[in-house]
């Protein structure tokens, strides 16, 4: 007898749930998959410690008839996929057929389903076994009920994390399903208490908002963009809304929710100078394609796909981040600001002889007010302060924000930020004066502004030099003592390889010895006394990286030089500097952060200022 083998079901679905499920987040995420595909409306999750006592997800879908309910939980049993041709057009979330014999293999598992139109149906199933067939209830759709997770795998079991952690896993597999499908009304029981609810109106910044909090939702952009081969939608969070991780980054490829390093970047590429070092936003992005050009065919849970256009995607992608803030106005209020906004409150003062006092209305104009009261000369008179006017409706809005809040008049005033931002992202600044030799105090008709002058002056020289790098040989320096460079071996095979790329940028080395370059010349803006020193820095990010992206080096070079051409902290300015720094940064294309991504303005309103000094309560 030959020493190979069929492997019986049952233990070749304890293989297949090794891949597929690996916690009680495993299991929801495929439960809730077919929900999904059985165009459910609303889909109800209830859990008992996690999910690892049980796990029990109800739907009002389609639901399955008596015959298709056990075909369903037999290996590669599916409804969606007939042929080979359909795993290049899958428009499903599930397709394999693996996920319930998978599940039920790992379980003691219970399910009810009708499909409306026969009797009900009721199935238990214990370690991949069928214990029991009845009658089930007819209404249409399907509960399944998992319990004791895992219970014939002791050594899986043992690898479970703590409640809170299991938890943290539903609650983020939950999260994405529910970005990914707006249209659908989500609930989670989590041992009788509700962990997590979503309304269904199709509204994702809605969904956004219940998910990551109103304040978050407020100050989400939408993206639009559209390609012959991409539909791009979503939305990203203004600069100043940041994360310390890449976790509230959601990609959504057709309705899945997918994990892809590449459009991660390309979202990061996006916000480019926006964000600080170290820090990631919240972006939810939808992209709808034609399902020709992906394959969801290569991960077990299905997590990772495989594009056909791939660089045209990620290109795709940076552009639709880079539009939403083209024309906006990206200048944060101070972090205290975190507050309902309301109508600024009219403040009204009239003159009048003291024995006549007239009926006045807060928004009486100064003049009538005059011609009102028959002042006559030599009478005296006497100035009344009205008391504070606020419209309370107006008040509302703001004030109640509830997880059924409708956001359309926020991206009303988005539109209209927009609109009135088109020809100068930044107003016209007047300065007033310097804080601690470091900060420009300036103010308009719209309120008070603190500008960092490093910040202000390293973007403007950071837009300066990334426009002087493309075009180095306009501009070169010859030297009269070349400037000499030693390198280790391997560095030095690195510079020999790559010489031509490097002249690209302004870096024109010779071969000088067996680890010695020298360099003749080199471009006429590079900082003065500065120049072998800031060389030597590009020099050391080729190195880093281990190769050379030409316009990232472009790039990473222009950042280097603004930061050591720009003023610094305690450098005192006097009002023409200033006025004259103002409006140069007005003229920059993104004036808002500095190349490191930290905030170059702060906006205090009239209404701030008042708040603050308690004249408006």
């Amino acid at each position: 007898m030959g020493s190979i083998q069929l492997m019986p079901d049952h233990l070749a679905n304890k293989i297949a749930a090794g891949e597929v499920v690996e916690r009680p987040s495993s299991v929801i995420k495929e439960l809730v998959e077919n929900s999904i595909d059985a165009n459910s409306t609303w889909i109800k999750i209830e859990l008992e410690e996690a999910g690892l006592t049980s796990i029990k997800v109800s739907d009002n879908g389609n639901g399955m008839s008596a015959e298709d309910c056990e075909k369903a939980f037999l290996r590669h049993a599916t409804s969606k996929i007939n042929s080979e041709g359909d795993l290049f057009r899958v428009r499903t979330l599930g397709f394999r057929g693996e996920a319930l014999a998978s599940i039920a293999a790992v379980s003691r598992l219970i399910v009810r389903t009708s499909d409306g139109v026969s009797a009900g149906t009721q199935l238990e199933i214990e370690g991949g076994k069928l214990i029991s067939r009845d009658k089930g209830d007819a209404r249409k759709g399907t509960d399944i009920l998992v319990k004791d997770i895992f219970f014939n795998t002791p050594a899986r079991l043992k690898y479970m994390k703590t409640i809170h952690t299991e938890l943290g896993h539903i609650t983020d597999v939950l999260n994405r399903i529910a970005l990914s499908h707006p249209d659908i009304r989500f609930e989670c029981i989590h041992n009788q208490k509700r962990l997590f609810y979503t309304s269904g109106r199709g509204d994702q910044r809605q969904v956004i908002g219940q998910i990551y909090g109103m304040q978050t939702a407020k100050k989400m952009l939408p993206i639009e963009y559209e390609t012959l081969d991409f539909k791009i939608t979503g939305y990203a969070a203004r600069p100043e809304v940041t994360r310390a991780n890449r976790n509230y980054i959601s990609s959504i490829i057709n309705g899945r929710y997918i994990r892809n390093p590449m459009i991660n970047k390309a979202i990061l590429k996006g916000y480019h100078t926006l964000l600080p070092i170290g820090r990631y936003p919240v972006v939810v992005i939808n992209i709808d394609m034609d399902p020709y050009l992906v394959d969801v065919n290569v991960h077990p849970s299905k997590l990772e796909v495989r594009f056909s256009k791939e660089q045209e995607l990620f290109a795709a992608v940076e552009t639709a981040i880079k539009d939403v803030f083209k024309q906006e106005t990206l200048i944060p209020e101070p972090a205290a600001a975190e507050k309902t906004k309301r109508e600024q409150p009219k403040q009204s003062y009239f003159t009048f002889e003291q024995q006549s006092r007239p009926t006045v209305k807060d928004d009486t104009p100064w003049e009538d007010l005059l011609a009102k009261t028959d002042v006559n000369p030599g009478t005296q008179r006497q100035e009344i302060e009205l008391d504070y006017i606020t419209d309370s409706q107006t008040s509302s809005v703001h004030e109640q924000w509830s997880e059924e809040l409708d956001l359309q008049q926020e991206e009303e005033a988005i539109t209209t930020q927009t609109e009135n931002t088109e020809e100068n992202r930044v107003p016209v600044l007047y300065p007033v004066g310097q804080a601690h030799g470091t900060y420009i105090i300036a103010q308009n008709n719209q309120g008070l502004y603190l500008i960092d002058q490093h910040a202000a002056q390293e973007r403007i020289k950071y837009e300066f030099y990334r426009e002087k790098v493309g075009i180095v040989p306009e501009e070169v320096q010859e030297l009269l003592v070349p400037l000499t460079f030693e390198f280790s071996k391997q560095e030095a095979i690195f510079i020999q390889a790559h010489q031509e790329e490097l002249k690209q940028v302004g870096l024109f080395f010779e071969t000088f010895g067996e680890h010695t370059f020298i360099i003749r010349s080199h471009p006429q803006w590079l900082p003065k006394g500065e120049e072998e020193e800031t060389i030597r820095e590009m020099v050391d990010q080729v190195l880093e990286n281990q190769k050379v992206d030409i316009k990232q080096l472009r790039e990473d070079a222009a950042i280097l030089m603004s930061c050591k051409r720009s003023i610094k902290a305690n450098h005192h300015l006097n009002y023409d500097d200033m006025y004259r720094l103002l409006e140069d940064l007005r003229q920059c294309q993104d004036p808002f952060t500095c190349p490191h991504g930290r905030p170059i303005i702060i906006f205090f309103s009239e209404y701030d200022l008042e708040k603050m000094f308690k004249r408006v309560m």
